[in-house]
């Protein structure tokens, strides 16, 4: 895919990280042990998680894989242990104060499109909390999942079999069974959170949302 300007991908991160900061304002102590939609981690943890995300430099990464020994998981429990905090208002104020800053692991910068939109979706939905999010910011990070394979974070191999056609954005891709839904459900999909039914269409909607469930 077309490589992704930073003037067209920072102003989008920041702004979903703002509307974040906003929603979780009114998060009563309980909800902050929610469930999130990513295995094992609750909305505190996703949230220690994105602050931890903003703050990791090119370089940093690289000496951080090495500390964990080159596994993503490990390096990702260490840098949430990191930034959460015993009291949820507390890493809260820390997400708060990364808000404008730009710093990216060595990947592309649609990664931080998938992670803005993946991840706020992860804290959002489990907590009853919608978003009408920007469908053609989302068809960006939804047009690089389904071109990077699952190794590297993408859901390449989730696309495969299927024509996904996005509702609401300017998003077609592959061939087979079509599935059709908003760009923000295809883009979930992909990236191996689990959706309702219901927000996907057309004749292979069924197969595509049974095999995601397998």
């Amino acid at each position: 895919m077309t490589r992704l300007p930073p003037t067209s991908v920072w102003p989008v991160v920041h702004g979903e990280r703002r509307a974040l900061f906003e929603d979780l304002q009114v998060l009563e102590p309980q909800q902050w042990q929610t469930p999130s939609l990513c295995p094992g981690w609750d909305v505190h943890d996703v949230l220690a998680h994105l602050i931890d995300s903003a703050r990791t430099t090119r370089l940093g990464f690289v000496r951080r894989m090495v500390a964990a020994g080159f596994d993503f998981d490990r390096d990702n429990a260490v840098g949430v242990a990191r930034e959460k905090r015993g009291d949820p208002s507390r890493t809260l104020a820390e997400f708060g104060a990364v808000l404008p800053l730009t710093s990216t692991p060595p990947a592309a910068l649609a990664t931080r499109l998938v992670e803005s939109f993946v991840h706020g979706e992860d804290i959002r939905r489990p907590l009853g909390i919608d978003r009408e999010y920007p469908a053609g910011e989302v068809a960006k990070a939804l047009a690089y999942q389904v071109n990077t394979t699952v190794k590297m974070g993408g859901g390449k191999e989730m696309a495969a079999g299927w024509r996904l056609v996005a509702a609401d954005a300017d998003f077609v891709h592959g061939s087979g069974p079509e599935v059709t839904g908003r760009a923000i459900a295809l883009l979930l999909a992909v990236s191996g959170r689990a959706v309702d039914p219901r927000e996907l269409d057309g004749p292979g909607a069924g197969d595509f949302v049974r095999r995601l469930q397998a």
